[in-house]
């Protein structure tokens, strides 16, 4: 869901699912400019050129509207993750292509990550769970791989599993917030590094 908001003329029939993507691109766009509590349904019927009762047709309410975008992107951030890993057999390149996937899920089209890193939404217990589940299944996916590569028990796994996770993600928000000085790609290739520099200290026991 990359996709900017066009608004369409009230009225314009769309499928169901066409419709429901085009409301949650509006909400997005909104939510990431305004924030959940100064958004207003107004505002997201509005920006994706439909009445309101089209928009409550698909989400009886703001924060199941929320949640429901923040579930779209908290899923999209752990396939990023997921798929980074199990597209080679190679660990440096399954490190850089980790880091490699925050970065660019940090950098994606209207500041999706907001929504999930930074929102003001954190401490509604559902949406916080969204959150967690993400988080938990990007570190299991790396340490799943940690464990079978490494020869590490569980617990010792997911600490560099939690590692890895948690400076991808540090490195990669800092990187946008700072106006991207650092071009995109050097900037992957030196947080990957730092992080392989400690990963390769582990023996390598699957060949």
């Amino acid at each position: 869901m990359t996709e900017t908001t066009t608004p369409v003329q009230r009225g314009a029939r769309l499928s169901r699912s066409a419709r429901r993507a085009q409301l949650l691109v509006a909400a997005r766009d909104v939510f990431a400019a305004q924030g959940y509590h100064a958004a207003a349904m107004d505002d997201i019927a509005e920006k994706a050129g439909v009445s309101k009762p089209v928009l409550y047709q698909h989400f009886p309410g703001k924060l199941e509207l929320y949640r429901a975008l923040l579930t779209t992107y908290a899923d999209e951030l752990v396939g990023r993750v997921q798929a980074a890993i199990s597209r080679t057999a190679d660990n440096r390149e399954r490190v850089h292509a980790a880091v490699a996937a925050y970065f660019d899920f940090v950098a994606g089209e209207g500041h999706a990550y907001r929504l999930v890193f930074e929102s003001d939404l954190r401490s509604e217990p559902e949406a916080a769970a969204v959150v967690d589940r993400a988080l938990t299944k990007c570190i299991d996916a790396v340490a799943d791989v940690v464990t079978k590569d490494a020869g590490l028990d569980a617990p010792r796994a997911r600490l560099l599993a939690v590692g890895l996770v948690g400076l991808s993600q540090v490195a990669a928000q800092y990187w946008l917030d700072s106006d991207q000085s650092v071009p995109r790609d050097e900037a992957v290739d030196l947080m990957s590094a730092l992080a392989w520099r400690g990963l390769a200290g582990f023996p390598l026991i699957h060949e």
